[in-house]
């Protein structure tokens, strides 16, 4: 039975303090968080997910609070959702499931497609527009050149021998293989390596991106380019927050937010 996400309410995370000092403050350097929710479903366990990754589940269908870990996060708020699940799915990882989609991330990832085409030593160099519309293609975006074949027991080889029989690489002894890539686009696992490239930070903005490959003689070829890619930070979590009091007969809760610089 595929995982529950309605019924589930009120969702609260709360750091847990590892000290507190004479003034009141608090250190919370384990970075541990209660996390507790409403949930109507009866005999079912339930998951959380701590930024779109499986961090837990309860051990009792009454659970309805869990102590997590949560990563280190200066710049944006940390996301948590909690799902219910059959007790028997209690810790199966259904992340790939949640349909999250990643539109505030500061970094671009290109995949690039490492045909067997490109010659040994090949590298590749990425190329960015910076926000004004037109590629510049005199400084590369990566401050080294991406090896796509450095070395030649890489590469397929001859095809001369069985599938995965050659030695050193050759023969396609060292290639991707059956599903381990982006299967699909060559021939029975061959071609079916990628090279992921991650962008350093952006800000906000629409960038567009070129690629071109390099072999030993230093020939470069055309670049390819993509399309427009728009690039959203996320939104800094709130500080500078304080209690200043709690009426507990209006369950009215007053705050002060200090001046950010």
């Amino acid at each position: 039975m595929p995982m529950i996400r309605d019924g589930i309410e009120n969702v609260r995370g709360m750091v847990l303090p590892d000290g507190i000092a004479d003034d009141g403050h608090s250190v919370g350097f384990s970075r541990a968080a209660l996390v507790s929710w409403h949930s109507g479903l009866e005999g079912k366990l339930h998951q959380v997910y701590v930024n779109d990754r499986f961090a837990g589940a309860t051990l009792d269908p009454a659970q309805r609070q869990l102590v997590v870990q949560l990563p280190s996060s200066f710049e944006a708020a940390v996301r948590l959702e909690v799902t219910a699940v059959e007790p028997e799915e209690a810790h199966v990882d259904f992340a790939d499931a949640l349909g999250f989609t990643p539109i505030d991330s500061t970094r671009v990832r290109l995949t690039l497609l490492r045909n067997q085409d490109l010659p040994l030593g090949a590298t590749a160099n990425v190329y960015c527009d910076h926000g004004t519309g037109q590629i510049d293609y005199e400084a590369p975006l990566n401050r080294e050149p991406v090896p796509l074949w450095p070395c030649r027991q890489d590469k397929a080889g001859f095809g001369m021998a069985q599938f995965a029989t050659g030695d050193f690489g050759y023969e396609s002894a060292a290639a991707v293989g059956f599903g381990q890539g982006s299967f699909g686009h060559g021939q029975f696992g061959l071609d079916a390596d990628t090279v992921d490239w991650v962008s350093p930070d952006l800000s906000l903005g629409t960038y567009r991106f070129g690629v071109s490959v390099t072999d030993l003689h230093g020939d470069e070829s055309a670049a390819s380019e993509t399309e427009p890619i728009t690039v959203v930070p996320p939104a800094r979590p709130a500080a500078g927050c304080e209690i200043v009091t709690f009426d507990p007969a209006n369950n009215q809760l007053t705050l002060s937010v200090a001046d950010q610089p």
